[in-house]
């Protein structure tokens, strides 16, 4: 009897191949496929390194062949450019800090690759996410992973719920360490490919200089939380919520006495202006969240701990409901440097019952 097909989607990088490498050791028909995102031609991410770069295309085929599995590259560029990119360029121009990286798995990573997964016949689409699928009371729900420092759950939950019924996560049970060591014990090619770390399509780190030449801007003011003028800025994009650094030239009266630290408090693209103030001022104890999607049928005065960006601790909060795609939450304690346009992520234990997008 011929074993399913496993498709597993390959980004270069040693946590994907040690996810097909152990679907491979464990018996399964395994096939890979890399997804060609953009064109980094002439740039750094040219040079490799970066997740879905390149570059990394060359190792996720080197690790093909070393499994000895057919390998497929898709090009996703099109679709990459408007869900991915443009929504980045946008929403920094808008004052607010996107995420790109769940963009990318709610719109590229698993829609069109788990399209294509099924077209090949596959019973299964695996990937190198550090997550869980587990049982829920509505059907499976996504949960973090047993290694909460490299936990991906945050960037997956808007992905489509009837994709985990067909998604697995290999290595949602395994540490970091213990991946190395697979990979080593298995000879991967890539074992010791060191972690990417900034934005694929933005391998220098500079996202201003990116969405400056993508975007019209203007500069405007840099004001106090009173509206006083403290100098200018060359556009909104510069900066996030909770930002202290390049504000260092710039400094408020404590009680009219010692100058303290400013901190980026609030962004106004409209008026082009740029709000700073003392760190008390970014503490806030609600916020509304727009764009949901929900793994179980939210209830009234829901209970749940809420986490508003990547490596930041899960809160307790209320959420209660404004209408099917918005809801507010209010935190049990005030959170500091809430940012618009961040993903706000609710959690029951270890499970993920829904989540947005911060207003």
């Amino acid at each position: 009897m011929t074993a399913p097909l496993t498709v597993v989607a390959l980004s270069g990088g040693v946590d994907s191949a040690t996810a097909a490498a152990l679907l491979v050791e464990a018996g399964e028909r395994v096939v890979g496929i890399s997804m060609r995102l953009y064109n980094a031609q002439g740039t750094a991410a040219s040079s490799g390194g970066r997740c879905c770069g390149p570059r990394d295309l060359e190792d996720a085929r080197a690790v093909a062949a070393h499994l000895s599995i057919p390998f497929y590259v898709t090009d996703y560029e099109a679709d990459f450019r408007t869900r991915v990119i443009d929504d980045f360029v946008a929403e920094y121009a808008a004052g607010r800090t996107p995420n790109p990286c769940v963009r990318c798995n709610q719109h590229i990573k698993f829609t069109p690759l788990l399209r294509r997964a099924r077209e090949l016949g596959a019973s299964s689409l695996a990937t190198g996410h550090y997550a869980q699928v587990v049982a829920g009371p509505t059907g499976p729900q996504l949960a973090r992973a047993v290694d909460a420092d490299k936990d991906q759950s945050y960037f997956l939950f808007g992905m489509p719920r009837t994709a985990l019924d067909f998604v697995r996560f290999p290595l949602g049970e395994l540490t970091k360490e213990e991946v190395r060591a697979h990979a080593r014990r298995l000879g991967l090619p890539n074992a010791e490919k060191p972690e990417s770390q900034e934005i694929c399509f933005v391998p220098d780190g500079d996202h201003a200089s990116f969405v400056a030449a993508r975007a019209s801007l203007s500069p405007g003011n840099i004001v106090n939380t009173d509206g006083k003028v403290l100098g200018q800025h060359e556009g909104v994009h510069h900066f996030t919520i909770g930002q202290r650094r390049g504000l260092g030239s710039l400094r408020v009266l404590a009680s009219g006495e010692a100058p303290s630290p400013h901190y980026v408090v609030a962004l106004d693209a409209h008026a082009g202006t740029v709000v700073v103030g003392e760190r008390t001022a970014l503490d806030r104890q609600e916020m509304v969240v727009e764009d949901l999607v929900w793994w179980q049928p939210p209830t009234e005065g829901l209970q749940a701990c809420v986490q508003i960006r990547h490596r930041h601790p899960a809160r307790p909060a209320r959420i209660e409901t404004i209408d099917e795609r918005t809801a507010r939450v209010s935190f049990a304690e005030p959170e500091r440097a809430i940012a618009p346009g961040q993903a706000a992520v609710f959690y029951d234990g270890d499970r993920i019952i829904g989540g947005g997008f911060i207003q």
